[in-house]
Parts: structure tokens; C-alpha cells; sequence
């Protein structure tokens, strides 16, 4: 009986498709861009960007489809992640090995499974403190708090019918957000 060999990140980056990911050391594509997605990927990194940019909050490098190298068999491509510039100077560059304070990931039908337990357990056991799980065709954002060793529910919430209700979420309290837009309202 012959061993399954794990892929690495090095297996990663020399893949001929661009389009994938490093899931327990396998080499996965990842799903297929649809307008759900993406509509919500954009308002997302837009209702964010005042933490980017300078004479804002700002304090955060927010980046979309970026790939994070947490373990040699382990570097899921992102919809979104954050990194305080305190903990990341430079702008990220590359594939990131830098732990991220938080990251978004939006549900893609027959995706459910790794986004919903697999990166979360990634994610917990590397302490990111902060996971938001959006599902854009539900209208529905899910906040996770690192609370100890494990995550915690800090937030389930729907978009309104009156975007102009604009709320406060963790990490990104200090300037509060519209979720209607977000999420499609």
C-alpha cells in the first residue's frame, strides 16, 4: 500500500492554476465566482475601507483573495483578511505567513464544510481572534469571537430592509457599518 503524500505550500505555489488553495494537504480548487459573492466580497472590503486608509480609524491591511501559510499542509485563500499594522508594518506582499487578527469568508454552496468547520478549527487553533462567516444568498453574517482556546458567537445577524441602520461589530467597532449594504439590502 503506497502513502498518500500531503502537498505543501511549495507544491502550492508551484501549481500551474492560480485558482486554488491548500486544504489538508490537498491541492483544491476554489469554487467558481458568482455575482452573490462577489457583490458581497466588494461592499464588504468597502464598507472596511476607512481602516485602511490614513486619516480614518486606519490601523488594518484588509485584503481580499489572499493566501495565508498557517502550516506546511494548511494555506486557504481568503475572501477577506484583515492585519493590524501594529503586528504587519509592511503591506502584505505574497503568499502571507503572518497570522491574520481577522478573516471573512463568504459560504459558497458545496463549500459549506470547509468554511463553516475546517478553517474555523484552523483558524481557532491559530488563535485569529476574530472570523466573520457570511452567507450572501440568506442575507446572514455570523461574528466569531476568540474567547479562550475556542470561538465563541458574538453576533448572528440578517440584513435589514432599512439600510440606513448602521451597527457596530467586533473587530471594527469604531466606525459602524452598514449591513444592509453589505449584504445586499
Amino acid at each position: 500500500m503506497e502513502a498518500i503524500k500531503l502537498a505543501t505550500v511549495s507544491d502550492l505555489l508551484a501549481h500551474p492554476d492560480e485558482r486554488v488553495e491548500l486544504i489538508d494537504g490537498e491541492i483544491v480548487r476554489r469554487p467558481m465566482a458568482r455575482g452573490e459573492h462577489a457583490v458581497v466580497q466588494n461592499a464588504t472590503a468597502v464598507e472596511l475601507g476607512p481602516f485602511s486608509r490614513g486619516g480614518g480609524p486606519g490601523g488594518w491591511w484588509i485584503a481580499t483573495e489572499i493566501s495565508v501559510a498557517y502550516e506546511t499542509h494548511q494555506c486557504p485563500s481568503h475572501d477577506l483578511a484583515g492585519w493590524r499594522r501594529s503586528r504587519m508594518p509592511e503591506r502584505p506582499r505574497g503568499v502571507i505567513e503572518l497570522t491574520p487578527d481577522w478573516v471573512c469568508e463568504i459560504v459558497s454552496p458545496g463549500h459549506e464544510r470547509k468554511d463553516t468547520l475546517t478553517l474555523l478549527l484552523l483558524l481557532q487553533r491559530h488563535r485569529v481572534p476574530y472570523y466573520w462567516l457570511i452567507w450572501p444568498e440568506d442575507r446572514i453574517l455570523v461574528v466569531y469571537e476568540l474567547s479562550g482556546e475556542h470561538y465563541r458567537i458574538v453576533a448572528t445577524l440578517t440584513a435589514p430592509e432599512d439600510t440606513g441602520q448602521p451597527v457596530s461589530l467586533p473587530p471594527f467597532e469604531s466606525v459602524p457599518i452598514d449591513l444592509g449594504y453589505i449584504l445586499g439590502g
